[in-house]
């Protein structure tokens, strides 16, 4: 069964009271109001049409066959309106809302089973809640996942007809790329209903249609005008093949071989400077530089300089592996640490062929090489031995020394006589050689221009190893050595080309700011930072998310992934919002560069009054960019109004080519998607956002924690404040609003059976509509929900089916075979109900059975209720299973049948339990479920069991619509339980031993039993003899001890006999034999360890009395087994 951890608040209120959620929130769910049917809608009669109607239990096929059936199903569902979410119910107050937005996928193909994975659980949330009476809004869509797609629809366009973008225009390869949008939107969509996913597809939205695109333009807008996007020249992931800028989680790591290459740069002094004050001052830009000697370096007490010839010139050796990149260094750095340091102060390197004097600069980042580590951890670092403790500062080809070059940028500057003068790129946006975007002193390296990087490295490499630090100075080349080193080299994930950490000019959202960056992590409940204990128990499907929250209310589930949250925030940097592609959101800005800051300002003075004088005031914010280089004038517009634009192209200014990135409009998706800024222009999005907005919940996957789950929250924290709805153009100031959701639950990740990620190059990736072309669609979703825990991902072995050439797994069976379970116990169930007559039954006249299956029922119920609430997706399939096949099939059942037509009550009672199945089952098995329902609706009995909430279907006598059931604390029969418990334990001891002795499962046995045995059995009349093969029972004496053989229940001997011919004594010598042993054993055990010494006084005194009383009856049942042996022999 489901893990109940806890129960809520004891006893029921009115239609609906509250319970106390396992993180402590407040959440609702219906109620009974006692333990009369008063309040239990009237059934309706089956939907007209229904295929089903009248169809009786033996008119069922004897195997289900889910692709006879999910079709129909699905367009019942879709044809009735039952998805389609009414926000007028929620903001009247007669529903509560419940919503979620979907995580939209990728354009680029069609879905897998991570994707399957996601659906399932929030489609048992959804239909979860739309059973509990909540107006339920899941809204579909997809994303136009820009530089994935792009790569794609490019790679294809130029293997199937030999054709780059650039020959066909923008406009063109954009309406390209709509068509494979097209496309796959369309099949995405087909395999999310193929699912069962009950999604309101009258709303489904896509990240570039117009309402999303007028919620980006307004962001964009809004943001822009408070200063909060600018335009900067900046560090960025590169994809030279793309010619685009990337974001980290397009990006991959891959091991490769490579080496260290050691490169000689030669030591001087700036400015020909002759004097120590003046060496040391290093005020003035150097120019021609004078070269420092071996013996000066020993003057000034440089460890080694000794061993060398006082009056040849002196270098550092710095190690690389990215040669290349040379001509783009600012410096040269070391740890302050390293003893050479101080020799070095004042002093200079200059850049052979380049000619670039650069300054040396004392830097914590250095690695020390090994022999000067001055701790075991820094002796341990790997780079430790590879380290020459010199390293070359590219600000321009490497974070890390951009980062540094940031820490010392006055220094760097100032020694190289200009302002960002240690922003040199040397490469072009192919990743070739060039001296034309920001390399000018190119000196005698001309002769690298125009090579790709790995030509250039190569060349490098041989013009070090040929030349000499100084005519003359034989033996001293420029190139020290190589030596091997692996290392991880990052890639595009589209276009695998290595990544070019490149200096390009991009727009930037500052989430540095604290109205984001410190309104996304002030949205945390302050529970998120303690240990993984659980907080409370109990929760609604969905657990919590329905109560109102204030600030501080965002909860993680696993709550360990609210630390990456956090952390994630606490070390953010300014994002590079900005693409150079052609598909995605244009970024509204139009721009001109002006010669100087004056005519900035009158560039700035003209677009205003332009803008003033036309009326578009509140539609268009002007920027002027004095710091950039040449200054810049920014014109952002809201809207396109042609007229504006053909005034700012008058005076100037164009738009800008680039395209945002694609997790700037996922990062609305929340307020797109349900209209913002504008959700009353539209009747699909009228009343969305008042009603759902703040969701649910967020199903996600931990990856896109920081990519999106964080921006979400940024954009709806800012862009929803307090007081909205309010105009775009009102100054910033508000307080922040809510977050666009209550919980996130970080799902698992699907895996093979190896633990490796599943995909299609690999060749171990499984189509999920391949498993629901074979096994169905509720198997599929029953298998993943029933693998989901909070601790692991998931894994799942994958074999090819060779017959279809398709991969699947065995896993999935499983699932086909709980839908079959159900299926037939449903098939058998309703034969019974066939013409079975019934009576509405007092609860004192039910058979100890039927109250044991209403209390079995009644707790399901409720470890439901926790389980989906607590996103324990897994504990609420088991706890399904456990209900279904080991409670209703292979217990009530059984019971029942040969009972039922002499106890009319049962059939009642039968009727309601499966009907209570098929509910609590139904979120997550849909399919079969509702085509089970459709012939239990033709077959029920009239009569209620009291105490039994059963309500009809809200829409079209459908099971999705139908209500969860209700059922009363009072229905909990601790007695009955404990009764058919006791009675079960005796069945299975029956069974055992006719498994140990190979009894025919046909062959009707003797029970021999004692009176208190009978006693037992007689207040459940039938349910030993049926569930265990008993053909009757006599008087424990009447036993033959060689022909029959023992069994113990509840501490008592019993026998069986008639169990074959005779009982081989040998055989039943040797079972008792084994019994023996294994009580011995334990017995030994325990003995030994309440002789341990110091035992009884440490361990807790109750603890000790258990192992005494076990120790006691493990010697008794001893004693037993050798009386009974030595009677055999």
């Amino acid at each position: 069964m489901w893990a109940v951890r806890g129960e809520g608040p004891a006893g029921r209120g009115a239609a609906w009271e509250p319970r106390r959620g396992r993180s402590g929130r407040w959440y609702h769910r219906p109620m009974s109001t006692g333990a009369s049917n008063t309040s239990v809608p009237a059934r309706t009669e089956p939907a007209p049409g229904n295929p089903a109607a009248g169809a009786s239990g033996h008119e069922m096929p004897k195997q289900y066959a889910p692709a006879e059936h999910e079709a129909r199903i699905r367009a019942r569902w879709e044809g009735s309106g039952a998805w389609r979410a009414d926000p007028e119910r929620v903001l009247s107050g007669r529903a509560r809302g419940f919503s979620i937005v979907i995580p939209p996928p990728n354009v680029t193909g069609a879905l897998h089973l991570g994707h399957a994975l996601n659906g399932t659980l929030q489609d048992v949330l959804c239909r979860a809640h739309r059973m509990m009476g909540d107006e339920v809004l899941w809204l579909p869509g997809t994303d136009h996942a820009g530089i994935a797609t792009q790569a794609v629809v490019e790679r294809r366009l130029w293997q199937e007809h030999k054709r780059r973008r650039a020959e066909m225009g923008r406009e063109e390869f954009v309406a390209l790329v709509q068509e494979w949008k097209d496309q796959y939107e369309a099949t995405i969509s087909e395999q999310l209903r193929a699912l069962g996913c009950s999604c309101d597809w009258s709303r489904q939205r896509f990240t570039m249609d117009p309402v999303c695109a007028r919620a980006v333009r307004a962001a964009f807008f809004r943001l822009f005008a408070d200063g909060l996007i600018e335009r900067g020249k900046r560090l960025v992931n590169w994809d030279p093949v793309l010619q685009t800028a990337v974001a980290d989680d397009e990006c991959y790591t891959e091991d490769a071989d490579s080496f260290f290459y050691y490169l000689r740069y030669p030591l001087v002094h700036p400015h020909g400077a002759t004097t120590q004050a003046e060496r040391s001052a290093g005020e003035l830009p150097p120019a021609d530089a004078v070269p420092v000697t071996w013996g000066e370096l020993a003057r000034r007490g440089y460890p080694g300089a000794e061993g060398r010839a006082g009056d040849q010139p002196a270098w550092v050796t710095v190690a690389t592996t990215r040669p290349e990149t040379y001509m783009g260094d600012a410096a040269v750095a070391l740890n302050p640490r390293d003893p050479r340091a101080g020799a070095l102060r004042g002093l200079f390197v200059e850049l052979p062929l380049v000619g670039r004097v650069v300054p040396i600069v004392e830097d914590g980042y250095v690695v020390l090489p090994a022999q000067l580590a001055r701790t075991d951890e820094e002796a341990a670092d790997p780079k430790a031995a590879f380290a020459t403790g010199f390293l070359k500062v590219t600000p321009a080809h490497d974070a890390n020394d951009y980062d540094l070059y940031q820490r010392h940028k006055q220094a760097i500057d100032r020694a190289l006589g200009r302002p960002d003068a240690g922003l040199i790129n040397v490469f072009s946006p192919a990743a070739a050689v060039s001296d034309r975007h920001g390399w000018s002193d190119v000196g005698d390296a001309h002769l690298f221009v125009g090579l790709t990087r790995e030509q250039a490295r190569a060349r490098v490499v041989s013009e070090f190893a040929a030349r000499s630090l100084s005519a003359g100075a034989a033996g001293e080349p420029l190139l020290e050595g190589t030596r091997p080193y692996r290392h991880g080299v990052l890639r595009s994930d589209r276009t695998k080309a290595v990544i070019e950490p490149y200096l390009s000019d991009q727009w930037f959202l500052r989430v540095t700011d604290a109205r984001l960056r410190g309104a996304a992590n002030e949205a945390l409940a302050p529970d998120q930072f303690g240990d993984e204990a659980p907080l409370g128990v109990g929760g609604a499907p969905a657990g919590g998310p329905l109560g109102a929250r204030a600030e501080g209310g965002l909860r993680f589930t696993p709550r360990r992934y609210a630390r990456v949250y956090k952390q994630w925030h606490d070390g953010i940097r300014d994002w590079c919002i900005s693409r150079q592609l052609w598909w995605g959101h244009r970024v509204p800005v139009w721009s001109v560069a002006c010669q100087s800051v004056e005519r900035l300002r009158e560039a700035q003075a003209r677009a205003a009054s332009e803008i003033a004088r036309m009326g578009f005031g509140d539609a268009a914010a002007v920027v002027a960019d004095d710091r950039a280089d040449p200054p810049v004038l920014h014109v952002c517009l809201l809207r396109d109004e042609p007229a504006l634009i053909d005034a700012l192209r008058a005076l100037g200014l164009e738009r800008d080519p680039d395209v945002l990135d694609t997790w700037f409009s996922s990062a609305l998706w929340p307020l797109s998607t349900m209209g913002w800024p504008e959700p009353e222009a539209s009747p699909d999005t009228r009343g969305l956002l008042a009603a759902f907005n703040p969701t649910a919940v967020l199903s996600t996957a931990r990856e896109i924690i920081t990519l999106w789950v964080s921006r979400m929250v940024m954009m709806n924290r800012y862009l929803l404040p307090e007081g909205w709805p309010c105009s775009l153009a009102e100054p910033p100031g508000r307080g922040a609003g809510p977050a666009p959701f209550r919980d996130v639950f970080i799902h698992a990740v699907v895996q093979d059976g190896e633990g490796k990620r599943m995909s299609k190059s690999a060749g171990n990736g499984v189509d999920p509509l391949d498993i629901v072309a074979s096994h169905g669609a509720d198997a599929l979703r029953f298998t993943l929900c029933q693998m989901t825990t909070h601790t692991q991902d998931v894994r799942l072995p994958v074999v090819r089916d060779a017959a279809r050439g398709v991969n699947t797994s065995p896993r999935f069976d499983l699932g086909r075979n709980v839908a079959n379970k159900l299926w037939n116990a449903s098939r058998f169930a309703l034969s019974m109900l066939a013409g079975a007559p019934a009576r509405a039954p007092a609860q004192e006249g039910l058979a100890t059975v039927d109250r044991w299956m209403l209390s079995r029922l009644a707790r399901a119920e409720r470890a439901a209720v926790v389980a989906i609430g607590q996103y324990r997706f897994s504990d609420y399939a088991e706890g399904l299973y456990d209900l279904l096949w080991r409670e209703f099939c292979d217990v009530y059942l059984e019971a029942v049948k040969p009972t039922i037509a002499q106890r009319p009550a049962q059939a009642r009672v039968l009727a309601d339990a499966l009907d209570v199945v098929l509910r609590l089952a139904h979120p997550l098995m849909p399919f079969v479920t509702e085509a089970i329902w459709e012939r239990l609706a033709a077959a029920r009995p009239a009569a209620v069991t009291p105490g039994v909430g059963l309500g009809a279907g809200r829409v079209g006598g459908l099971l999705a619509t139908a209500p969860w059931p209700v059922l009363d604390e009072a229905l909990i029969d601790p007695a009955a339980e404990g009764a058919v418990g006791d009675l079960l334990g005796l069945v299975a001891a029956v069974n055992q031993a006719r498994a140990a002795h190979g009894v025919p499962p046909k062959r009707r046995v003797v029970l021999h039993a004692s009176a208190r045995a009978r006693q037992a059995m007689d207040r459940s009349p039938g349910l030993v003899e049926t569930l265990s093969g008993v053909g009757r029972v006599e008087d424990e004496g009447a036993a033959a001890v060689g022909a029959s053989t023992m069994i113990v229940w509840d501490g008592a001997e019993l026998r069986l006999s008639d169990l074959a011919e005779a009982i081989d004594p040998a055989a039943e010598r040797e079972r008792l034999g084994k019994l023996l042993a294994a009580e011995v054993e334990k017995a030994a055990s325990l003995r030994s360890r309440l002789e341990k010494p110091g035992y009884a006084q440490r361990a807790p005194a109750r603890l000790v009395e258990e192992s005494r009383a076990e120790l006691a009856r493990s010697e008794q049942e001893a004693d037993r087994l050798r009386q009974l042996l030595g009677r055999l022999a």
